[in-house]
């Protein structure tokens, strides 16, 4: 009879020890040890899901199209991936509870499905009965598409050995488990073991898969970090529950662009592409408002332009209150006491609310000057000049700094109707053949009130 013996295991890195611990010694993570069963039987690995052998090749002799991208029918998603699914790809896509995981990815098997591919989709946390359900709803309900209410690991390998298919999706990873485990589904060891044995079945038959994960309060995939390393891809489902747009951004891609974005709209009938989101970034802004100011990001490789709101208002204590939403805090404390330097306006009185409109979350520096502008607009009661987009970098010094990208972002603005940018002069020679547009630059944030107020 095989022994059991007991041990605690981190469920935020894996780290394991032989009695609990209050405190990870490895990530510092605070009551994350959970008391896990091991057997010291060998386990049982599922035929199903080891593939052929392999044999080293070289890489000069591999066909350049031997994985040519699969088009998934959803242009934003296949956007995100890096132009399609890449076969033998394995794909987490986590997400806060409800907002719009399993509907994506209901629609992508459908979608697919209508290629004339075999989509399996197992779900451990929904009868087959409540997927036809939802499927009515978004109109996805026809075709051939093979679900499954499964979670025991071992009965999904032998499905998709029955079935064969093409493209399978699990929903979710944290509800799937191994009888050759005797840990609860969920826990480090099972999250590794399920996510390993489903990645030997993707790179052994070209299968594309699927996995749905769950995320913690702090908004980050549930289990262990080592399970965003075991995949290809990791995508984020972002986006606030008042809002009708999502978001789905790769936080890593090793077949395409990381950091790429992906915007959907929430309607009653599943999620929609947005194919301008400057657009619906822009479609409530009042022009000619004090505090109002306009950027243009670059999510991966798509510019889109955002519109940064600030109130400045004397506080009611002794020392101002600073709040930033959509962006760091410590960036805009940094601004305000560079405007407090450089051009000598008092804001320590003052309460000072900053924020990035439609719910985007913007982190790159190219957006200091116009959280600058918007401060500044605020304090003085006075708009910016109309049809004006700010892009720049600013230092400590004063200085704003070159950007990466200015021209497609020029021409994204010009696109939208916006005729005069105001940009630093380091990238003035490389954006000097944008017609219809004035190009103002700026080498100190000291020149940015005569230009823009």
């Amino acid at each position: 009879m095989a022994k059991q013996t007991s041990l605690f295991e981190c469920q935020s890195c894996g780290y394991s020890s032989p009695k609990w611990l209050g405190r990870c010694p490895d990530c510092g993570s605070w009551n994350s040890f959970v008391e896990e069963k091991r057997s010291d039987r060998p386990l049982r690995k599922p035929s199903s899901a080891a593939g052929p052998a392999s044999a080293a090749v070289r890489l000069s002799d591999v066909p350049a199209d031997a994985s040519p991208r699969i088009p998934t029918g959803n242009s934003e998603f296949d956007r995100v991936l890096g132009g399609g699914l890449v076969p033998g790809s394995l794909v987490l896509l986590g997400g806060e509870p409800g907002i719009g995981k399993s509907t994506l990815l209901l629609q992508v098997a459908q979608s697919l499905q209508a290629q004339g591919r075999r989509v399996l989709y197992v779900s451990g946390e929904e009868s087959v009965q409540q997927l036809r359900m939802r499927a009515e709803r978004l109109g996805a309900a026809g075709g051939d598409l093979f679900v499954l209410a499964e979670s025991g690991l071992e009965p999904i390998l032998e499905a998709a050995e029955n079935i064969r298919p093409t493209d399978l999706i699990v929903d979710s990873v944290q509800t799937t488990f191994s009888e050759a485990l005797d840990s609860a589904p969920g826990s480090v060891s099972q999250v590794r073991h399920v996510t390993h044995t489903l990645l030997t079945l993707a790179k052994g038959s070209d299968v594309p898969v699927f996995l749905i994960g769950h995320v913690t309060k702090d908004g980050t995939i549930a289990g262990p970090k080592a399970l965003e390393h075991i995949v290809d891809t990791v995508l984020y489902f972002e986006g606030e529950r008042h809002h009708n747009h999502r978001i789905v951004r790769a936080v890593k891609n090793r077949f395409g662009a990381a950091n790429e974005v992906g915007i959907f709209e929430m309607t009653s009938r599943g999620l929609i592409p947005v194919q301008n989101p400057s657009d619906l970034f822009l479609s409530a802004r009042e022009s000619g408002s004090p505090g109002s100011a306009v950027l243009c990001a670059l999510e991966g490789t798509r510019p889109m332009l955002v519109e940064v709101q600030a109130l400045v208002v004397p506080t009611q204590y002794g020392t101002g209150r600073r709040m930033a939403t959509g962006m760091d805090y410590s960036r805009v404390s940094l601004l305000v006491a560079m405007m407090e330097k450089k051009l000598g306006v008092p804001l320590t009185g003052c309460d000072i609310y900053v924020n990035v409109a439609g719910g985007l979350e913007i982190s790159e520096p190219a957006s200091d000057l116009a959280i600058f502008a918007a401060i500044l607009s605020s304090f003085r009661n006075h708009a910016l000049a109309a049809g004006t987009v700010l892009l720049g970098e600013l230092g400590l010094a004063g200085e704003v700094r070159p950007i990466s990208q200015a021209l497609l972002r020029i021409r994204e603005a010009a696109s939208m109707g916006f005729r005069r940018c105001v940009l630093p002069a380091g990238n003035l020679p490389l954006a000097d053949d944008v017609s219809g547009t004035e190009l103002v630059p700026l080498k100190t944030v000291d020149r940015l009130p005569d230009v823009v107020l």
